[in-house]
């Protein structure tokens, strides 16, 4: 007798080009056929582009906010009767945890997508935050919540008064199957350095700092910025101030992220925290090294100093760092994140989660 398929909801606000909404998709599609049901719900309408999901059950229900979607997302759950509902982004898992207390027999899990109090600390205007003290007890209202790192987990207990056994840690998969460039940085003398960053232009992602130290690095160099944001005109005002505009070049959006990775040297990332950095973990399979902070998050989970880049603790020691960079070996730095984080190893952690979290 065949036995019976957990049936799974992943609730995600839009398919927009975003790390959580990629790793949701993924997970959504490759999850096994033969133990799962899955299907995805998406909330709201879709701006601009999106993923593609082949081969999977797609339900839209295009209202303007998370918020309107309440109403047809209960039917949904209601309807469907599924066995794990899964959710991501704070406003999302806003909703899911005071709707799972309509569904006592539903197992209710959220991904946490940041470390919050580093957020909470970056917006110092707000003296009374409403959200936070409805999100925290909207968490305590859910089965589980998956961190993607250690510092996450930690973070939640502290913030959101969680008790450990209803976190749980997994990391983000390298979702791609990279191509490893096969010619390693020399580093000659006159070298033009090629850099990159990619991310949103927001305060958290730290592209400031990485610009003031870049115009104290004083070999020729490029640095490509990959990303968009509401700090845009601020950061290519500061890089005109600080003499370096003529050396970035700005690709706002690209789905061919890889190629210029694989055509950078090192991969430089200021981020004050990170979840865990998708941009960094890929840089790291197609072979291109990284040099970043070592702040509040899953970035000292995926590199190893000497090995695929190295970390610092400031500014000054990030420019030291710039001045005396290590050819390492691409073949190396990509086989350190695909032992640890290939997508075979994080799908079969995630399907034993989903298992265990209904017995």
């Amino acid at each position: 007798m065949a036995h019976k398929k957990i049936k799974i909801l992943f609730i995600i606000p839009n398919l927009s080009p975003g790390g959580a909404e990629r790793i949701m998709s993924y997970l959504a599609s490759n999850i096994d056929v033969n133990s799962f049901d899955s299907e995805m719900i998406v909330l709201c309408k879709q701006r601009g582009e999106a993923f593609d999901l082949e081969n999977l059950k797609v339900t839209y229900l295009k209202n303007e906010r998370v918020l309107y979607a309440i109403p047809d997302l209960i039917k949904i759950i209601y309807t469907k009767k599924p066995n794990i509902v899964f959710g991501t982004l704070s406003h999302v898992n806003l909703v899911l945890g005071y709707i799972s207390i309509f569904f006592p027999k539903v197992t209710f899990i959220a991904r946490q997508t940041s470390i919050t109090s580093v957020y909470n600390a970056l917006n110092v205007k707000k003296k009374f935050d409403l959200f936070s003290i409805f999100l925290k007890q909207a968490f305590k209202n859910l089965d589980f919540i998956v961190c993607q790192s250690q510092d996450m987990l930690n973070d939640c207990i502290k913030l959101f008064d969680l008790q450990k056994q209803q976190l749980k840690v997994l990391s983000n998969p390298i979702t791609d199957k990279f191509l490893v460039k096969n010619v390693k940085t020399k580093f000659e003398k006159q070298s033009n350095y090629h850099f990159i960053t990619v991310g949103r232009f927001v305060n958290v992602k730290g592209h400031e700092r990485i610009l003031r130290i870049l115009s104290k690095f004083k070999k020729p160099f490029t640095y490509t910025l990959v990303g968009n944001g509401p700090l845009k005109d601020t950061l290519f005002e500061l890089a005109n101030n600080l003499g370096i505009s003529e050396k970035i070049i700005h690709i706002p959006y690209t789905k061919d992220v890889a190629h210029f990775l694989s055509n950078s040297d090192y991969f430089l990332q200021g981020s004050l925290s990170e979840g865990f950095p998708n941009a960094l973990l890929e840089s790291c399979a197609v072979g291109t090294p990284v040099l970043a902070f070592d702040v509040p998050g899953g970035t000292k989970e995926i590199v190893k100093n000497g090995v695929n880049g190295f970390l610092v603790d400031n500014e000054d020691e990030f420019l030291y760092q710039l001045n005396n960079l290590t050819p390492l070996n691409p073949d190396k730095v990509s086989n350190s994140v695909y032992k640890k984080f290939d997508k075979a190893i994080i799908l079969k952690e995630y399907e034993t989660f989903f298992k265990n979290s209904l017995t």
